[in-house]
């Protein structure tokens, strides 16, 4: 299997603790603590990569599967969890696989929770996958997207001073990320239909960093309690999440 993130791995694993990633995680991981069912349920991270959410939802008592096409991501994975104890160890699985294929590569398991975070950016379209996401839920299932907020494009680079670049975004629906490669927004819109097409309801949604994206690769600092408080509540009300760089969807799967 072609490893798809080969080129990009060491520039995303060696970014794990900048602000900006931490405030994901930590913001991902609130606004999944307001859905997800009682401990022991199931979950699969389809591309969940190093498993920075999926290690802690583990350490939480979760059952953990990351599905993962890149080995080299897979790799850091373990790394990651050789420093947590036995009881995660033997929470986690670790399978190398496309999320398209993600049915046929587990054997046609369900779970309890599906998550892919930070996928779909990467694609040039989302229908496939979102497909292949509920085929994966079990009826009343929870499905979590997190991708790159096409309606917000140039709010970052008008941050940041680039005004002009910033003017040529706000038709765009991709952008250069942070590693360097362009990557495609998705709308709440959008994505809601292509959710209904696949089944799956939304249940809520939430902005991710609306006021701190612009600060590139700045660590935490003392103020990150504070930070990460007002990212939550902003993330969470109009107009503030409709401007985050990344919007975060829970959807549940219909019973009927």
């Amino acid at each position: 299997m072609k490893d798809p993130f080969t080129d990009l791995a060491a520039g995303y694993n060696s970014s794990g603790g900048t602000l900006r990633r931490v405030l994901r995680h930590e913001l991902v991981d609130r606004g999944l603590a307001e859905h997800l069912p009682g401990l022991r349920a199931r979950i699969v991270d389809v591309g969940g990569g190093a498993g920075q959410q999926s290690i802690r939802l583990a350490s939480k008592g979760y059952e953990v599967t990351i599905l993962d096409p890149s080995r080299k991501m897979l790799d850091e994975a373990r790394r990651r969890l050789a420093s947590e104890g036995k009881g995660v160890h033997q929470r986690m699985r670790l399978v190398r696989g496309t999320g398209e294929r993600a049915r046929e590569v587990l054997g046609g398991e369900t779970f309890d929770a599906v998550l892919c975070h930070g996928v779909l950016m990467y694609l040039e379209d989302a229908r496939t996958m979102i497909q292949a996401l509920s085929t994966l839920a079990r009826p009343g299932g929870l499905v979590s997207v997190l991708t790159k907020n096409a309606s917000a494009l140039a709010a970052r680079t008008a941050l940041e001073g680039r005004y002009r670049d910033a003017l040529s975004l706000l038709d765009a629906d991709r952008d250069l990320g942070r590693l360097g490669v362009m990557t495609r927004g998705d709308t709440l819109e959008g994505l809601s239909e292509t959710f209904a097409e696949a089944g799956l309801a939304v249940e809520d949604w939430y902005g991710v960093r609306v006021f701190t994206d612009h600060l590139g690769n700045s660590m935490p600092g003392e103020d990150l309690p504070e930070m990460l408080e007002l990212e939550w509540e902003a993330g969470k009300r109009e107009p503030y999440r409709s401007v985050a760089r990344l919007i975060h969807v829970v959807g549940r799967k219909k019973t009927v």
